[in-house]
């Protein structure tokens, strides 16, 4: 397994390099939801398609919970790893570990009871209720298989390592796309089929991957002292984690009350809906993942006192994403008819022009995005966790204000512009933040050049 310490060397080429196995491993996981969505909606139908999408929010607010919490964890860990603190490294991967279990068996317990009303609430349309239904009740029974593979693919990119995780994770991908074509096609399960093909993927992924750190490394190995329950490293953990889970939550608690909005509009605009996200959401990974990369960069960097280093990653990861984002709005505009047709049949020009309509204005704010991914990834990394929980709050009002004020007027296009306007709302949060952060960074950035 490949350590990567990235507070020495070309942030650069450190960000690339830890970068590239980081967004294929993100754009193979958004292979599962992406695969279950182009067969239901191709073998199924359309009406199955929405009843997937429908979930899509209520999903994202759960599974972000169980996502952002593993991603906390792994910012004490990227601390003690830069600054070769391994002791307390390793107390924080075992109360990492006992920390998932409880929170997983609340969660799933949680989810399962209070799904019915949920959907209720969310006013799903009736012809799609129960597909919608069976569907995301299995993903929330299979929440252990998540979570066991985001603890661990956390643990390794905290310490350097982006690629492990992704050897397992492309195996997993083709066993769910096999596993949905079986239950899909041959067994006539339908949307649920493809729900247990994406549990049954995400537990091999996860199990491989433990596997392989146990056998292959010493970061899984523990003495007995290691293993004991420590309050002060898990109040640590609690501090980094729960304010990255909020906001994941919160912010999906916007796209709950969107979604919520979207299923008024009938059936064919939430199939719509369905696959323009499932198409922004793959396009979107490499922001994301500059994102991730910068959170082990600024925890590895401020764990070894090399401030300067940060000012500079900060700087390389905003022209990446300025490139990319760029290249991203001509590939839209030139393909988006194409795309939709992975999802849709031919004949249905209605939902294909919504799709390249929600895809147009969504990707002429993915800079936007992109700043967003960065500075929220950074702050977290540099321990402001709970800057996050702020800004996923400023997320959901402006997702909020679009439900409440607007779809009732323009419709399908004020759901269009809902993302941009809650990325803006947060950029405010966070650049906020980095302004006050950044003048912190200078003053010890400037007590250590007078040390030296």
């Amino acid at each position: 397994m490949m350590k990567k310490d990235m507070t020495t060397g070309s942030p650069l080429k450190l960000i690339i390099a830890f970068g590239i196995p980081l967004v294929i491993g993100n754009i193979f996981q958004q292979f599962y939801s992406m695969v279950d969505t182009i067969i239901v909606g191709k073998y199924v139908g359309k009406t199955a398609l929405a009843a997937v999408g429908s979930t899509g929010s209520l999903n994202f607010m759960i599974i972000g919970f169980g996502i952002g919490i593993c991603s906390g964890f792994g910012i004490p860990i990227a601390q003690s790893f830069g600054g070769k603190k391994i002791q307390d490294m390793k107390k924080y991967i075992v109360n990492s570990f006992y920390l998932c279990m409880l929170i997983t068996a609340i969660m799933t317990i949680a989810t399962v009871i209070a799904l019915p009303s949920v959907l209720e609430l969310m006013q799903t349309p009736s012809d799609i209720y129960q597909q919608a239904y069976d569907y995301i009740v299995v993903i929330f029974i299979g929440l252990f298989a998540t979570m066991l593979y985001n603890i661990l693919s956390s643990i390794l990119r905290a310490i350097g390592d982006s690629r492990t995780p992704l050897y397992f994770l492309i195996l997993s991908s083709i066993i769910n796309i096999v596993l949905d074509l079986i239950f899909i096609t041959q067994f006539d399960m339908g949307a649920v089929g493809a729900a247990y093909a994406t549990v049954i993927a995400q537990f091999l992924s996860g199990a491989a991957c433990y596997i392989y750190m146990k056998k292959k490394t010493d970061v899984l190995t523990f003495e007995h002292d290691d293993k004991k329950f420590s309050k002060k490293h898990s109040i640590r953990l609690l501090q980094m984690g729960l304010p990255m889970a909020m906001q994941f939550s919160i912010t999906a608690i916007g796209s709950v009350v969107i979604q919520s909005a979207v299923n008024t509009l009938g059936s064919d605009v939430v199939a719509a809906v369905t696959a323009a996200i499932k198409i922004s959401v793959m396009l979107t990974q490499p922001l994301e993942t500059l994102g991730l990369t910068m959170a082990t960069y600024g925890g590895q960097n401020l764990g070894a006192n090399k401030i300067g280093r940060i000012f500079a990653g900060l700087r390389v990861s905003c022209i990446i994403g300025a490139a990319y984002c760029a290249i991203v709005f001509i590939f839209v505009y030139f393909t988006s008819d194409y795309l939709s047709l992975l999802f849709i049949d031919a004949k249905e020009v209605v939902i294909m022009a919504e799709i390249k309509q929600y895809l147009l204005i969504n990707s002429m704010g993915y800079y936007i995005l992109c700043i967003l991914f960065i500075l929220r990834n950074l702050l977290q990394g540099l321990g402001y966790s709970f800057l996050a929980m702020f800004g996923g709050v400023a997320e959901m009002i402006a997702r909020c204000i679009v439900a409440f004020f607007f779809v009732s007027s323009f419709g399908f296009n004020a759901i269009c512009f809902a993302n941009p306007l809650a990325w803006l709302f947060a950029n405010i949060v966070f650049i906020g933040g980095w302004i006050y952060k950044r003048k912190e960074l200078k003053v010890i950035q400037s007590s250590e050049e007078v040390t030296v």
